[in-house]
């Protein structure tokens, strides 16, 4: 027993000495490429700026016109309603692909491949595809894509159920094949239904994965921007009380828009992105919180 804790120390006393040489660049990269920037975008939230060697400090101004833009507001109305259909569809969808790949069925591999291949494709470019894809079959009834909101809005929630569905299939599977056959094995002996096993024994099982899943397609559903841009680019536009409203325009397309109005808005923009984080901070929190308190703990 000695001589094993005097090897195992003398394996730690390098490791302790040389940490901070290995760590410390890692440390100085955060601090340089993501807190310091974040904590300067806090502080020009509340100025006037053209760049930031030249902002004026407004206090609360910015968030004032946040929140009487009735396009940002439009913005949150519409990225909240693709955030709930998108997780809803992307995650059904996902769990049944990925229920039916675990059962006993030849070409599974290939099947897997194919599903999970969307998620390859860049934002963008899907984005250019889709569109010519759905204005090719619009035209045939007389109108394009970006004519009508609800075609907008249908359009990119199809676009992003496609390119995300096979990356949450492939959790999903992870999370099903981690399901103990013992449990399985003891449903079939109680004379448990398949449907009885699936809701009582498999989901329970499978919760970690469906957190996982949920957390990710929340996210990114609110972080929505490249997709966003080139399907619709948030046409079509109307005038709601003497502003321009975007229809189909989510956050932060939004946000990336108001940026590009002019330089007196730049603190707009920036005060937008700040109340962005902090929604989406809160509600992916909550959501952890939700879904990781229905875990089957083993």
């Amino acid at each position: 027993m000695a001589k094993t804790k005097t090897g195992v120390s003398l394996v730690q006393r390098p490791i302790r000495k040389f940490a901070p040489v290995f760590i410390l660049p890692t440390f100085l990269a955060f601090i340089i490429g993501f807190v310091w920037p974040f904590l300067q975008g806090i502080y020009l939230s509340f100025c006037s700026f053209n760049t930031p060697r030249d902002a004026k400090w407004v206090g609360l101004s910015n968030y004032v016109k946040v929140f009487s833009d009735a396009g940002f507001l439009n913005a949150f109305k519409n990225t909240a309603a693709f955030a709930v259909v998108s997780i809803i569809l992307i995650n059904v969808l996902a769990f049944t692909i990925a229920y039916a790949l675990t059962q006993k069925m030849r070409g599974t591999n290939v099947f897997r491949t194919v599903f999970f291949m969307p998620n390859l494709i860049g934002g963008v470019v899907l984005g250019y595809i889709w569109s010519m894809i759905f204005d090719g079959i619009l035209k045939n009834y007389g109108t394009y894509l970006t004519a009508n909101g609800t075609y907008g809005f249908w359009g990119l929630v199809i676009l992003v159920a496609w390119q995300q569905i096979g990356y949450m299939m492939i959790i999903y599977i992870a999370g099903l094949q981690a399901v103990p056959e013992d449990m399985l094995e003891a449903a079939k002996i109680d004379g448990a239904t398949g449907s009885q096993t699936l809701f009582q024994v498999i989901i329970p099982n499978v919760m970690p994965s469906i957190t996982t899943c949920t957390f990710l397609t929340l996210t990114n559903s609110f972080k929505m921007f490249d997709q966003n841009m080139a399907l619709t680019g948030g046409l079509p536009s109307v005038i709601q009380n003497g502003a321009k409203v975007n229809i189909t325009e989510l956050l932060a397309l939004n946000i990336y828009s108001t940026y590009n109005i002019n330089k007196n808005y730049h603190g707009v923009a920036q005060a937008k992105a700040v109340v962005f984080f902090i929604l989406v901070a809160v509600l992916a929190i909550a959501q952890q919180a939700a879904t990781r308190s229905k875990e089957v703990k083993q």
